[in-house]
């Protein structure tokens, strides 16, 4: 749903630097992490586990499973039901013609696991069943210990205005007639002239100078430094005057590149490397607007938003919302789309720090700083308290994919979508949006941080 992270692009700035000594999954100790989970895949991201290798908990994740997870499952299932995600299978590993999944079988394995959590007497029945039944991949990670790097992202919650006024007087804008983006992934194209061509758009100082979007405003906020990590953020759940409540999210970026605030705000030397947060740039803020919207222009990538309904917000990548302790957000080029997955590292939590998380959860979201085997970001939430949660999920883990034997697939045929949901994939396909690093960045949920874009 959005870009993220602390969180994100502040993740790089501030928590590579510690990656030396970053607490590793499983453990209570530290040790050297070599490697760069922020580097780009060089070849295949899956490889599949055989008889001979150690297979992930899933007794403890079954043990943890809450409301939310089947909730999620049923996203996934409503997002296989569109023709639309079809697209996007067989699944083959990147680089390589190696089939990891097709359509059907990706479907039909979330349906199955759906059955599996509500017929399953205990985690011991459930752990059977399941090894009987699922193959097991696992992400190559970052190191040859196949670790992933795990930050969180959440979805902030801004006071805002329809009408601009003395106090809310930053807008954000609805989606420009003459954006053009790729019908298929959301990757944004340029600006379409009146002859017919395509030319890049202005940047985000020439777009705010120039007033060339006025009279397209969807919502005005306080503050310029609200409207940014709204920006980054890609969606935000806004309070109105009257104590009303606006949903709003991702629809279209400009094709200008993008630039992080956090981290160009420690090159500059205004923020110390270990005293990066977003509750530090807010500080800053107060004591300095103008430096902070100084470099805010220097991010020339401009993000788009549309109102979303409450029941489809947040909104990840898939066009389907994102659910806390259950949703998922990876690279869409090296891993595939609305998959059930488990993660084994370690969860920030208010009172205990980082503790162990086996948890299930379902690959519905991406993000612009996502771009790697070896990065993943949990989804953790609404509001104030996710963001703290969100801003101190720094942990290495392990990341499982599961896909249905060849020979279950068919006795997990997708259920026939509602008639009012049929009526509504066809006429009312859900917005476009970046589906990888390669469609952009991500689309609604919200980073952590204010070192990434959303979209």
């Amino acid at each position: 749903m959005m870009d993220r992270t602390f969180f994100g692009g502040m993740l790089r700035a501030a928590a590579v630097a510690a990656m030396a000594t970053i607490v590793l999954a499983g453990c209570r100790t530290t040790k050297e992490v070599p490697g760069d989970p922020f580097a780009p895949t060089d070849g295949p991201g899956l490889v599949k586990l055989g008889p001979g290798d150690t297979m992930p908990d899933v007794t403890a994740a079954y043990a943890r499973k809450t409301f939310y997870l089947e909730r999620a499952a049923n996203e996934s299932i409503g997002w296989f039901q569109k023709p639309s995600s079809k697209q996007w299978f067989p699944f083959r590993n990147q680089g390589t013609n190696e089939e990891v999944c097709t359509h059907e079988q990706a479907a039909a394995s979330v349906v199955a696991f759906r059955e599996l959590l509500k017929n399953s007497s205990d985690a011991t029945q459930f752990s059977q069943r399941f090894f009987e039944m699922f193959d097991v991949w696992q992400s190559v990670g970052y190191t040859a210990d196949r670790e992933v790097l795990f930050t969180g992202y959440y979805s902030p919650i801004f006071k805002a205005s329809r009408e601009a006024d003395e106090r809310f007087k930053y807008p954000l804008y609805t989606r420009p007639a003459d954006l053009v983006s790729d019908p298929a992934t959301g990757q944004p194209l340029g600006r379409r002239l009146a002859d017919g061509s395509t030319q890049p758009w202005p940047s985000r100082a020439e777009i705010e100078s120039s007033g060339m979007l006025k009279g397209t405003e969807l919502v005005y906020v306080e503050s310029n430094l609200d409207a940014y990590i709204i920006h980054v953020n890609g969606s935000a759940k806004l309070i109105m005057p009257d104590n009303s409540v606006m949903y709003i999210g991702y629809a279209g970026k400009t094709d200008r590149p993008y630039f992080g605030l956090g981290g160009a705000l420690v090159e500059a030397g205004a923020i110390p490397k270990n005293q990066l947060s977003l509750s530090s740039i807010r500080r800053l803020y107060k004591t300095n607007p103008a430096l902070i919207d100084e470099y805010i222009l220097k991010n020339e990538s401009y993000v788009f938003f549309t109102e979303y309904p409450t029941d489809r917000w947040p909104a990840g990548s898939l066009g389907t919302r994102v659910n806390e302790d259950a949703s998922i957000a990876t690279d869409k080029t090296i891993f595939p789309r609305g998959g059930l997955v488990m993660v084994d590292t370690r969860a920030n939590t208010f009172t205990r720090g980082l503790v162990e998380y086996k948890n299930f959860m379902f690959d519905q979201d991406t993000g612009g700083a996502i771009r790697a085997a070896g990065r993943a970001d949990l989804y953790m939430g609404n509001g104030a308290a996710a963001e703290l949660l969100a801003g101190g999920q720094v942990a290495n883990g392990k990341m499982y994919y599961f896909f249905l034997k060849p020979e279950f697939v068919a006795q997990y045929p997708l259920p026939e979508p509602a008639k009012a949901q049929v009526k509504a994939l066809q006429t009312k396909p859900a917005p476009t949006k970046p589906a990888s690093a390669a469609e952009g960045t991500k689309p609604a949920a919200a980073t952590a941080a204010v070192g990434d874009e959303s979209k």
